[in-house]
């Protein structure tokens, strides 16, 4: 059994509780706590510096970061924080779209929604008072099988780079992937998605044949030039930290762009 000081001794748990201690006081630079997973959602704030650091290195003047799912808003209202510094930092502008039917979850299509976990009406929106407090994001209100399909003809947003799915069902998931079906003009050839519902607990024990976990399945099954992978570079650096077992990329292997450098121009060893 390990003991009181052992614990506290864990590499784990040690930087968990850096993390927790950085971000309750704000010691530091904004970017000094983007830089070592302090703030309140570093999952987004990865996902906006991605997408916009992609941007620029692609030549893109402005980049789109989407959240489907958005509830009660504090992970749009923390987004919009976030894009703010990122875009001191880059000089790329960053737009932000929410979907949400502002009506909560509707009831599960079948067993693939995972009835025994979620209820139709959670997650409810106050679109009025999430509305006051938005500064730049835009909600897209609708049933996510139509504004998905409507979604670029009605905003013409800036390449998409970035997405949190955050939608519970796999029904619902399956009809906000296809905005990764879009023209090439309005993706970036290659980004970072987070996916909220994906690991879970003993209560929810997410698989592969239900859920968000189905849906990704069926995408990759159902198309060719455009995949899904789990970023498995996240989880090599540090698999103790769990949002990192929620990120996956997007590649358009059909992308004008998908070949473009971007990596560093030296990349020669020297003979020492």
């Amino acid at each position: 059994m390990i003991g009181f000081t052992e614990l506290f001794n864990t590499p784990a748990l040690s930087k968990k509780i850096f993390r927790y201690l950085v971000r309750k006081t704000g010691f530091g630079s904004w970017r000094f706590r983007f830089e070592t997973g302090s703030l309140a959602r570093p999952n987004y704030a990865y996902l906006v510096y991605q997408a916009a650091l992609l941007a620029k290195r692609l030549g893109e003047p402005r980049v789109s970061v989407i959240e489907f799912g958005v509830a009660g808003g504090a992970g749009l209202v923390e987004m919009e924080r976030y894009a703010e510094k990122i875009e001191q930092m880059l000089g790329v502008k960053i737009e932000i779209y929410g979907f949400d039917s502002a009506e909560g979850l509707p009831a599960p299509a079948d067993y693939r929604d995972l009835p025994y976990h979620w209820k139709p009406g959670f997650f409810h929106m106050d679109m009025a008072l999430l509305r006051s407090k938005l500064k730049r994001a835009q909600l897209v209100i609708g049933d996510t099988r139509d504004t998905t399909q409507s979604f670029t003809e009605q905003f013409n947003p800036a390449p998409i780079g970035a997405i949190s799915f955050d939608l519970d069902f796999h029904s619902s998931t399956v009809a906000a992937l296809r905005i990764l079906e879009a023209d090439h003009k309005y993706l970036l050839p290659r980004m970072v998605i987070y996916f909220d519902d994906v690991v879970g607990t003993e209560i929810e024990l997410y698989n592969d044949f239900t859920g968000v976990r189905l849906a990704i399945h069926e995408f990759n099954r159902d198309h060719v030039k455009r995949r899904l992978s789990p970023l498995y570079y996240l989880r090599a650096i540090d698999p103790m930290t769990l949002w990192h077992h929620f990120m996956w990329s997007f590649h358009a292997f059909d992308h004008p762009k998908y070949g473009q450098f971007v990596s560093k121009e030296n990349q020669q060893i020297p003979l020492q």
